[in-house]
């Protein structure tokens, strides 16, 4: 039988994280569990494999499995990584494909010891820099772009960390978040577009964690400082914490997906609160498409803080209209449609008495391929609603990503082949409304110019080479049946 998974929305991207705790003799190093419940804290960034590389200050231990953090990872996998410094990261594919050789963290060796990376983006040039590399006799063991880093780090710590990852940023194009670790130092580092986000904080009185997300800092007692500024890096050791510019930045582009749905709700970024920008994003898409309707229904869990803006806004009852099992993560079913449709059903159930009669508002936060919204549609007509007002607080997703999220290429988005009007139809919708580009931006706080819109509008912040893009726009010709449903499926895992 051939694996499948459902749903067809965004994959996620990673999540990358970085403990530093002073050795203490007098207690037992606890690195490798701070940085347990710090990844289970960014699990919702990447479901297929996760790992933790663990230092003692001179021996680097790591373990890496396929699954969840808590499927890799008991008590005796913990007790077998002793040490004060650990890098952790938890991965959905985007370059390499979902094998245990490609999880991370990656591991190499050095003149000044064993290192591991842990990487969040994916880089546009790969062929290029791996053709050098292997010239210059450099053997890979993995398909991943992210051991491209780790080799590059490893080929120039002769020069410092400053120098080592300054040479990175000098060769290495498109989107990185990184976490590195050497038997006695911890460094962190984002490219200089800032494309993905890495932040900096405290842990306890003498400790220190970098994480993608704060919200991996309050389970383990951590405090956020700052998030690093593209093109900077941050460097932990025995004297403590410094910061230094490893290349100029440019542009700003932070993936305004981030703010409408990868991050969690509970974490910040550019100084505001996830839940308090979706919530804006809500309210402003009630200004922008309000419809008289009885009811305001979010696809849970990442349309709620929107569909309760989008409420307070238009004054319409917020009402739940669907419950998620919390016990289904992935699906792997056989191929038809009929189990495809199951596979909605099985995540959500839809709350009957709540919907019936009704002229129902459903809140999401984005239509990839269309796929699940459409089905999601039909559950709300089928549970007695009398219109289904579908509104997105994601603009229309015209463009494919190169920065790191599994995106659909565009012969296969919905928004590209077909006009809002023909979607509507195609999702068996009442209506259809997208917030504009220009409403999300502004429920951030931001000017444009602080924002990678790519998806959106075609105006990619790193330019991707040509053969990349008809790599991208080639690689399938119809779409079929397999095809349509083969990319993003995590959506419903998180919502």
């Amino acid at each position: 039988m051939e694996v499948i998974e459902l749903d067809d929305r965004l994959k996620e991207e990673c999540g990358v994280l970085g403990v530093y705790t002073q050795p203490n003799s007098n207690e037992k190093p606890e690195a490798a569990r701070i940085g347990f419940f710090g990844l289970f804290a960014l699990q919702h960034r990447g479901q297929e494999s996760a790992g933790l590389a663990v230092s003692d200050g001179s021996k680097v231990r790591f373990r890496r499995g396929m699954g969840l953090v808590n499927q890799v990872f008991d008590e005796a996998a913990l007790d077998d990584l002793p040490g004060h410094i650990a890098v952790g990261h938890t991965r959905y594919s985007t370059t390499g494909s979902s094998e245990l050789r490609n999880a991370q963290p990656i591991f190499c060796q050095s003149q000044v010891g064993d290192i591991a990376i842990a990487h969040n983006g994916n880089l546009i040039n790969t062929k290029e820099l791996r053709a050098d590399l292997e010239a210059k006799g450099e053997r890979f063991d993995s398909s991943s772009d992210s051991e491209l880093i780790a080799r590059i780090i490893v080929r120039n710590m002769h020069l410092g960390p400053e120098g080592a990852v300054g040479e990175v940023m000098r060769v290495a194009k498109g989107a990185y978040s990184v976490t590195v670790l050497t038997p006695r130092m911890l460094i962190g580092f984002r490219d200089p577009t800032g494309i993905r986000p890495l932040v900096v904080g405290t842990l306890g009185e003498d400790g220190y964690l970098i994480a993608s997300e704060t919200c991996a800092f309050h389970p383990v007692g951590g405090k956020p400082v700052q998030e690093l500024e593209p093109g900077e890096m941050v460097i932990i050791d025995s004297q403590g914490m410094r910061f230094a510019c490893g290349a100029k930045s440019e542009r700003k582009a932070m993936c305004l997906f981030e703010f409408i749905y990868f991050a969690r709700p509970d974490s910040d970024m550019y100084g505001t609160s996830l839940y308090t920008a979706r919530e804006r994003m809500g309210a402003q898409l009630a200004r922008e498409h309000p419809v008289d309707a009885d009811i305001v229904v979010p696809v849970p869990d990442s349309g709620i803080p929107a569909a309760l803006g989008y409420s307070a806004e238009s004054k319409i009852p917020f009402r739940e209209g669907m419950v998620k099992s919390r016990y289904i993560h992935r699906t792997f079913i056989a191929p038809n449609q009929r189990m495809r449709e199951m596979g909605v059903k099985m995540k959500l159930t839809a709350l009957d008495n709540h919907l019936a009669g009704k002229r129902v508002i459903l809140v999401d936060d984005s239509i990839v391929r269309g796929t699940t919204t459409k089905q999601i549609v039909k559950l709300m007509f089928e549970s007695g609603a009398t219109e289904v007002h579908v509104r997105i607080t994601a603009p229309p997703i015209t463009h494919p990503c190169f920065y790191g999220i599994d995106m659909a290429d565009k012969t296969e988005l919905a928004a590209a082949k077909m006009t809002i009007p023909e979607l509507e139809k195609d999702l068996g919708a009442t209506s259809l409304g997208y917030l504009s580009i220009e409403g999300a931006v502004a429920a951030v706080g931001k000017s444009k110019d602080h924002f990678c819109l790519a998806c959106f509008n075609g105006d990619y912040p790193i330019p991707v080479p040509e053969d990349l893009r008809k790599d991208t726009l080639e690689k399938e010709g119809p779409v079929g049946e397999m095809a349509a449903i083969s990319h993003g499926q995590l959506k419903l895992l998180n919502m």
